[in-house]
């Protein structure tokens, strides 16, 4: 085992994730747990993570020097390695230039952790402190114009890198953690989805005895794998509902009702749009229409919830870091419809059943396979629990509904046809807050603005835009300008994550 100590990084469960592919189980902790409990955990190898804190300001996280004395291997990552300064008696201080983004380090000492990398090679920052003293008994291993980029001691396998190995825009980030993990920490490459799936199925049904289930269901890839899991935990206590809260894509709640039947899932429908377009009548804000749709949600299923029964969740960790930590002090980003007071009320009192929380989605696809799910679902593009409300810039209404299910529908059809959909980690249309001018048959328009959207990501964490073929483009633009009533104008979203998210709202 690798266990990653919280420090609050957005990044963290990626961390996580990246050692996990090197079959390698990993597990994360907050950054104050116990020695003594740590010691429990028998870790192979200690991360670090990253943090949003100044580590000089008053209250920021440190990380206890006990923990370095435990003779496991320790990598500390961005915050993580100036924790290990300061915890060493270094010294941590604000850095003239900031580094943000991509930048080129230089190894200065060649090093196992260095092993198979070239000497100058590129890497993903976000600082704006560094290590301005090194603790005694370290050397700078890598460095660029304006910091140390790295650093371990010259005796004892304890090293710190500034920039994030774990993001996709560092070159050799995984050559990097596999060197740490398999070189340095020795751990052996003995872990499998297939352990991950048997061991929640028997958490599951130690936690659930002889209660219901009451799941929700969307027919996404998250919460099929997540009903799928139950069923095979659980059996009959499992009750998986749809709910229609008005904002699906056209013709969504039917279709998902099939293709669950066909994977061995019955589940209940409950058409409540009214409910749900009645309260969103009117509201523009993004935030305002998640917590309204997080709302209603749980309203609709406390109908369905007995005293004694509990609420599953295909909660994926990127809903959970973006909205509310659950193991160090990470910033909340955005609120997610799993995430509101009543749900973390329920899990408060445990009730709430989240077995995919600490996934992202290529892994929760992982399970989907060893739990025997079909392509059709398992490949299905991400859709946000809030549906078209968030795809819907400013105000939501029956006709701004319709344009945006229809061109959705082409956009999708498209991207099937062309054999891009499988290649697109996400794709979906946004209905903007805009008119423009256009010309049809000879006579002026002022209609909507539809945007594109298609992102390549492998966790949703970071995402670079899809090279859409001109010809699928093309194709799309013309059938929604054709097709769709009071559309006139397609635009292309070229933008990646960061800086900007996947979803607009």
């Amino acid at each position: 085992m690798i266990v990653v100590l919280d420090f609050g990084s957005q990044y963290n469960q990626l961390i996580a994730r990246k050692v996990r592919q090197l079959k390698v189980y990993s597990e994360i902790v907050p950054f104050n747990i116990s020695v003594k409990a740590l010691r429990a955990m028998k870790p192979e190898g200690i991360i670090l993570s990253g943090g949003p804190a100044n580590i000089y300001a008053p209250g920021s996280p440190r990380l206890n020097p006990e923990v370095l004395e435990m003779g496991v291997p320790v990598l500390g990552i961005c915050y993580g390695m100036q924790a290990i300064a300061v915890a060493m008696g270094g010294v941590v201080e604000h850095s003239e230039k900031r580094e943000y983004g991509h930048q080129i380090i230089e190894n200065t000492a060649r090093d196992l952790l260095w092993k198979g990398i070239p000497a100058r090679h590129r890497v993903w920052m976000s600082h704006g402190d560094k290590v301005s003293k090194l603790p005694a008994g370290f050397k700078i291993i890598a460095a660029t114009d304006a910091c140390p980029a790295a650093m371990r001691h010259a005796a004892r396998p304890i090293f710190g890198v500034q920039f994030h190995p774990e993001v996709h825009h560092t070159t050799h980030g995984d050559n990097i953690l596999r060197n740490f993990a398999l070189g340095v920490c020795k751990a052996k490459a003995n872990w499998r989805m297939k352990d991950f799936v048997e061991r929640t199925v028997e958490d599951l049904r130690e936690k659930v005895g002889s209660r219901r289930v009451v799941c929700a269901v969307s027919g996404g890839v998250d919460s099929t794998v997540l009903a799928a899991l139950l069923h095979r935990a659980v059996g009959g206590q499992l009750v998986p509902i749809l709910v229609d809260n008005g904002v699906l894509r056209l013709d969504e709640a039917r279709e998902v009702k099939q293709r669950l039947a066909r994977e061995g899932v019955k589940i209940r429908l409950v058409n409540a749009s009214a409910q749900f377009l009645r309260k969103l009548r009117g509201v523009t804000k993004p935030e305002r229409k998640r917590r309204i749709i997080g709302r209603e949600f749980i309203r609709v299923f406390f109908k369905h919830l007995g005293p004694g029964d509990l609420l599953a969740q295909g909660t994926l960790y990127p809903d959970v870091i973006e909205s509310v930590s659950t193991k160090g002090p990470s910033a909340t980003i955005k609120t997610h419809h799993n995430r509101v007071k009543e749900v973390l009320n329920l899990i408060e009192q445990g009730r709430v059943l989240e077995p995919l929380k600490e996934l992202f989605k290529d892994e929760v696809r992982e399970v989907g396979k060893t739990l025997g799910l079909s392509k059709e679902v398992l490949w299905r593009h991400p859709f946000p629990g809030p549906g078209l409300a968030v795809r819907i810039l400013g105000e939501i209404t029956p006709s701004r509904l319709r344009m945006l299910r229809q061109a959705d529908a082409i956009f999708v059809e498209e991207m099937k046809k062309s054999n891009v959909y499988c290649d697109i980690w996400q794709g979906f249309s946004v209905l903007l807050p805009v008119k423009a001018v256009g010309v049809m048959g000879d006579e002026r328009t002022y209609e909507h603005v539809l945007a594109l959207r298609a992102v390549e990501s492998v966790d949703g964490m970071t995402a670079d835009w899809f090279k859409m073929p001109y010809d699928v483009l093309v194709r799309v633009s013309n059938r929604i300008i054709n097709e769709v009533k009071g559309i006139n104008r397609v635009v292309y979203d070229v933008s990646s994550k960061p800086p900007s998210t996947i979803e607009w709202e």
